[in-house]
């Protein structure tokens, strides 16, 4: 089940305009520990929802999908293929070609085109996932993806259409940081312009959650889509929904 890793802060602080740098940031999380502190508020609704997009809403073809187009076991794959060049096409840092070149520590050759057919046809929602975003923002709450993922995330908009529930605002290969990276986090609260208090991050990996947890985000390790709603609604997240409307958007 999804494990709260921070216990949230009812009610979540309001926007902050007046937050910049990360220093100020951590003075402002330290203070507001234990003292009321106000802030300058904007329509938004609070919390902020983050999600991280693999094997937390979209299902990833890389662990069962790829080992069979390459014909060996994943951990062959794992010991075949460059020890760097994901996490440097992850960052932006290569392009597809580039990958395409080093994907292999021996040099062979890479069929790119048929790597990426195999990515894209494995790409499909978690179960119950889509139905929970469609609540959420039937529900007016701001949903951004947060994750670690190259410029392929296209493909997944292309086929998911995940812009219709969340904006691609923090993605690796755009940002060039990758989570658990502390600076990524704060590059987020940053750009909201929010207290790290007034956001939730849902990750199914447990370290990434935690990282989050470090700076003051509400951090949630996600492991079914029941476990997150029971916690999200545990947290006073809004996720009931009236059928008639929503059948009809």
């Amino acid at each position: 089940m999804a494990v709260l890793l921070r216990l949230p802060a009812i009610p979540f602080p309001l926007r902050n305009s007046s937050l910049h740098s990360s220093k100020g940031m951590r003075m402002a999380v330290n203070t507001h520990k234990n003292t009321n502190i106000s802030f300058s508020t904007t329509t938004g609704k609070l919390p902020i929802l983050l999600f991280d997009i693999m094997d937390t809403i979209v299902r990833d073809p890389f662990y069962h999908d790829i080992p069979a187009f390459f014909r060996m076991p994943f951990e062959e794959l794992i010991e075949s293929k460059h020890p760097t060049a994901w996490i440097e096409f992850e960052k932006g840092l290569i392009d597809e070609v580039e990958l395409a070149r080093k994907f292999f520590k021996d040099g062979r050759p890479l069929d790119l085109e048929g790597l990426k057919n195999c990515m894209r046809e494995g790409y499909s929602y978690i179960d119950g996932v889509e139905e929970l975003l469609h609540v959420l923002k039937h529900n007016n709450y701001e949903m951004h993806a947060f994750t670690n993922y190259p410029i392929w995330y296209e493909m997944i908009e292309d086929k998911l259409k995940l812009s219709k529930y969340l904006s691609w605002t923090f993605c690796s290969c755009i940002n060039g940081k990758r989570k658990p990276d502390p600076e990524f986090f704060w590059e987020v609260v940053r750009h909201l312009k929010v207290d790290p208090a007034s956001c939730i991050f849902i990750d199914d990996r447990k370290k990434n959650a935690e990282a989050a947890k470090e700076i003051g985000i509400l951090g949630l390790h996600f492991t079914n889509v029941d476990a997150l709603r029971q916690d999200l609604s545990s947290m006073g997240i809004d996720i009931s929904a009236d059928q008639t409307n929503l059948a009809q958007e």
